[in-house]
C-alpha cells in the first residue's frame, strides 16, 4: 500500500490507499501541537497519483458507489480539519440540583410557600395605609340646594319671583385637631407593628412544624430501614433452618418459628411504611412535592442556639409575648384616641345664595360643634373601657410569661434527659443486646441453645434499637420546638413596609 505524507503549517496529512476501494484513501490528520495518539484517521476520496494505484484498482474506472461517496468524504475531511485546528472549548455543565432535602432547605421552602406569612404582610401594609388616612383631615362637603321654592299661588315653581327663593352652593369643612389625628395615626401604626409580631409568631410556628415533620419522616425511614435489615437476617435464618430440617438435623418447629418471625416482621414493616407515607404527606403540606426527595443528614441535637442563656430573658422574646406587647401598645394608642375624643371637632361652612334679579344675593357663614353634654356616660365610659383593655392584656401577658417559662424549663429538662438516654443506649444497652444475640446464635450453632432463644434475642435487640430511635425522635421534636422558639429576623419580614402584592411561591 502506497503511503504519502504531506505537511503544512497547521497540520500533517498522511495518505494511504484504501485496499479494495478504488479512488479512496485513508487520510490521517495530525495537528502539530498534538501527539500521535491524537491523530484522526478518515476514509476520504482524494486524488491518487498515477502509479500508486494497486493493480486491482487500476483495472477500471471507480464504481458508482465510490463516486457517490467521494464528494461526501471530501466534506468530512474539511469538517474534521476545522474541528482539529479550532478545537471547541468544553461546555460548562450546569450544576445538578441537590438530590437531598436538608432541614434548612425544607425551612426555606416552607417560608416561600406560606400564604399565612403573606397574609400577615398584607395586614401590616393595610394598617400602614390606614395610618396615612387617619392622619388627614376629613373631606370637605359641597352642598347644592334650592331654598324656599313656592309650590302654590301665582309664583309657584318660580326661582326668581319670590324674594325668599334662593339657589345656594355651600362648602363645609370639619377640622380635627392635630393631636387627635396623630393619636389615630399612631393607633394604626401600632396595629402594623402588631401584624409584624403576629408574623414572627406565625414564622416560629411554621419553622417548628416543618422541622418536626422533617424529623418525623427522617426517623420513620430509619425505623423502616432497621426492620428491613432485620427481615433480611430472619430470611437467612429461615433458609438455614429449612436446610437443616431437610437434612434431618433440625426439628420442623424451628422452620415454623422462623417463618412466623418473618411474618411478624412483615406486619411491622407494613405499619411503618404507612407511617413513612403519612409523614411524607405531612411534610408535603409545608414544602410541597419536594417532601418526596431523599433526606439529608439530621442536624446535631446536642446544641440549641440559646441554651445556657437566661431562660427568663428568652421567654420575654417569645413571639406570643412579643405579640401581647404589641397588643398592649395598640390598646394604649386607643386610650390616647379615647382621651382626644373628649375634645369635640369644629366644623365651618360657607354658602353663597343667589335670588332673583330684583333681589340681592346673600352669603352665609356658620360654625358647628357637637355638644358633649353627657361625657360622664359616653366619652368617660369609652375611656374607662380602653383602660380596662390595657389591664386585661397586661394580666394575660404575665400569665403567659409564667406558662411559657414553666414550659421551656420542662422542655429543656426532657431534652437533656433524652440526650443522656440516647447516650446510654449507644454505650451500653445496644452493645449488650448485640452480645446477647451473638451468644444465642453461637449456642444454637453449637447445639446448646434453641432457635426460640435466638429469635427472642434478636427481637429484643431490634426492640432496643427501636426504643433508642423513639427517644431520639422525641428529643428531635423538642429540639425543633426550642431551636425555633425565638425566630431569627429574616429578609422577608420587611415585606410589611412594601406595597407590593407579590404572591408567594407555589
Amino acid at each position: 500500500m502506497a503511503v504519502r505524507q504531506e505537511g503544512s503549517n497547521n497540520m500533517s496529512v498522511i495518505k494511504r490507499l484504501a485496499p479494495g476501494m478504488p479512488g479512496l484513501a485513508l487520510v490521517t490528520l495530525v495537528p502539530p501541537s498534538h501527539g500521535v495518539a491524537e491523530k484522526h484517521e478518515l476514509l476520504a476520496a482524494v486524488p491518487v497519483p498515477k502509479g500508486e494505484e494497486s493493480p486491482r484498482e487500476a483495472k477500471g474506472p471507480p464504481t458508482f458507489l465510490a463516486q457517490s461517496f467521494r464528494g461526501f468524504s471530501i466534506f468530512l475531511v474539511a469538517v474534521a480539519a476545522l474541528t482539529i485546528v479550532f478545537p471547541k472549548e468544553p461546555l460548562a455543565q450546569a450544576p445538578e440540583p441537590s438530590a437531598e432535602l436538608t432541614i434548612d432547605h425544607a425551612l426555606r421552602l416552607a417560608e416561600e410557600r406560606s400564604f399565612s406569612l403573606h397574609a400577615k404582610d398584607a395586614r401590616g401594609r393595610s394598617s400602614r395605609e390606614r395610618a396615612v388616612s387617619a392622619g388627614s383631615l376629613p373631606d370637605p362637603v359641597l352642598r347644592f340646594s334650592i331654598d324656599n321654592l313656592p309650590v302654590t299661588g301665582s309664583m309657584r315653581y318660580s326661582l326668581t319671583d319670590d324674594f325668599m327663593t334662593m339657589r345656594s352652593v355651600g362648602l363645609t369643612q370639619t377640622f380635627i385637631g392635630s393631636d387627635k389625628r396623630d393619636a389615630r395615626r399612631d393607633r394604626f401604626e401600632r396595629e402594623a407593628e402588631l401584624a409584624s409580631a403576629m408574623r414572627s409568631m406565625e414564622l416560629a410556628r411554621l419553622r417548628t412544624e416543618t422541622a418536626r415533620a422533617w424529623f418525623d419522616r427522617f426517623y420513620q425511614q430509619r425505623i423502616l430501614n432497621l426492620l428491613e435489615r432485620q427481615r433480611e437476617e430472619a430470611v437467612l435464618t429461615a433458609e438455614a433452618v429449612s436446610t437443616a430440617y431437610r437434612s434431618g438435623r433440625g426439628p420442623q418447629k424451628d422452620v415454623i418459628a422462623a417463618q412466623e418471625e418473618i411474618s411478624r416482621i412483615d406486619n411491622r414493616i407494613h405499619e411503618v411504611r404507612a407511617d413513612v407515607s403519612n409523614s411524607t404527606t405531612l411534610l408535603a403540606r409545608w414544602i410541597g412535592e419536594s417532601a418526596r426527595l431523599p433526606l439529608g443528614t439530621a442536624p446535631a441535637l446536642s446544641n440549641i442556639g440559646w441554651d445556657g442563656l437566661d431562660t427568663a430573658h428568652q421567654v420575654d422574646l417569645h413571639p406570643e409575648i412579643q405579640a401581647l406587647n404589641s397588643k398592649e401598645q395598640v390598646a394604649l394608642a386607643e386610650v390616647k384616641v379615647a382621651r382626644e375624643d373628649k375634645n369635640a371637632d369644629w366644623s365651618l361652612s360657607l354658602m353663597f345664595s343667589r335670588r332673583g334679579d330684583n333681589f340681592s344675593d346673600m352669603v352665609s357663614v356658620g360654625a358647628s360643634i357637637p355638644l358633649q353634654w353627657n361625657q360622664k356616660n359616653r366619652q368617660d365610659r369609652e375611656l374607662a373601657a380602653r383602660l380596662e383593655k390595657v389591664a386585661e392584656i397586661r394580666a394575660e401577658r404575665e400569665e403567659m410569661r409564667r406558662e411559657h417559662h414553666s414550659e421551656v424549663e420542662r422542655m429543656l429538662a426532657t431534652w437533656r434527659s433524652n440526650l443522656m438516654r440516647v447516650r446510654d443506649y449507644d454505650q451500653s444497652l445496644i452493645p449488650l443486646a448485640t452480645e446477647r444475640t451473638n451468644a444465642s446464635v453461637a449456642a444454637y450453632r453449637g447445639g446448646k441453645g434453641t432457635l426460640a432463644t435466638v429469635l427472642e434475642a434478636r427481637r429484643m435487640e431490634i426492640n432496643t434499637q427501636l426504643e433508642r430511635l423513639r427517644i431520639e425522635k422525641q428529643a428531635a421534636a423538642i429540639w425543633a420546638w426550642l431551636e425555633f422558639l425565638i425566630p431569627e429576623p429574616d429578609a422577608s419580614a420587611d415585606a410589611t413596609n412594601s406595597k407590593s402584592d407579590k404572591e408567594p411561591g407555589q
